[in-house]
């Protein structure tokens, strides 16, 4: 458990450039995500680390990225989202329990070989794909959707940052661009929400976090529906190279912060 004497947030007297910077990058996070679907968290996390405590950086993102999820999910209506949660749902159910085993861990473990275990096969998998190495999955596996589901619940749970794995795979699966919206939408949505409640025994998630992460979830709403509109307009192709460079992107400034934490 963290002592609450660690964790005060200043909302009172944080001054009007941090907030600002914070809302910023709030709308940032959002207008990427709606372009290729996710990366909020981990722009949010990287960003908002660098002037906020790593806890309420990490709270401060629960509730954008929940509700910006539930939106992305439900775009093309209820059913379709239902949908994709029923198509994926080994990979969603394995990763929600491990995202709840591994929230507990949060002040136990080091945030540096976190993010390296995030970034070094995130990164290898971008360079091979935009060099031309194409690994193509022509099925869903149960075999690999538990192992990449175990694998993102368990980061999730420590680091808030569970959508590389998930988004590599459905990229190899070269799943169809509206599908791997809503699937994502769905996936990162429930993550936010269990994130949500296996962070309250952590001591990350409290009165004063949630009321800032609510504040920033304004300009991350707008953000995601700015982003959407460009989404709307790319091609397949288009939105799976924009995918691998954001997720590329992703991936090295996560192995710049694992090797600055070690």
């Amino acid at each position: 458990m963290i002592a609450a004497e660690d964790m005060e947030l200043p909302l009172l007297d944080m001054s009007a450039l941090l907030w600002a910077m914070s809302m910023a990058i709030a709308l940032l996070a959002g207008f990427i995500k709606g372009i290729v679907g996710f990366a909020m968290p981990l722009i949010m996390i990287s960003l908002l680390g660098a002037f906020q405590p790593p806890d309420i950086a990490l709270a401060g993102l629960i509730l954008p990225t929940l509700l910006s999820n539930v939106l992305q999910a439900g775009r093309d209506g209820a059913l379709a989202a239902w949908a994709a949660i029923k198509q994926f749902r080994i990979f969603l159910i394995t990763a929600g329990v491990c995202l709840i085993l591994s929230a507990q861990l949060y002040t136990s473990l080091s945030i540096g070989v976190l993010f390296l275990s995030i970034a070094i096969p995130v990164v290898l998998f971008c360079l091979l794909q935009i060099a031309g190495w194409r690994t193509t999955l022509h099925r869903q596996n149960p075999a690999v959707e538990i192992g990449v589901g175990a694998f993102s619940g368990f980061i999730g749970g420590l680091s808030a940052v569970w959508g590389p794995a998930l988004v590599a795979y459905l990229t190899a699966l070269n799943t169809e661009k509206r599908l791997q919206m809503r699937t994502q939408g769905a996936a990162f949505g429930l993550g936010s929400l269990l994130l949500l409640f296996a962070h309250g025994p952590s001591g990350v998630v409290r009165p004063e976090t949630l009321t800032f992460s609510a504040i920033l979830v304004i300009p991350a709403v707008i953000g995601t529906w700015l982003g959407s509109q460009i989404q709307d307009r790319i091609n397949q192709e288009t939105f799976r190279k924009a995918t691998l460079w954001m997720l590329l992107i992703a991936g090295l400034n996560l192995l710049r912060r694992g090797i600055l934490a070690l």
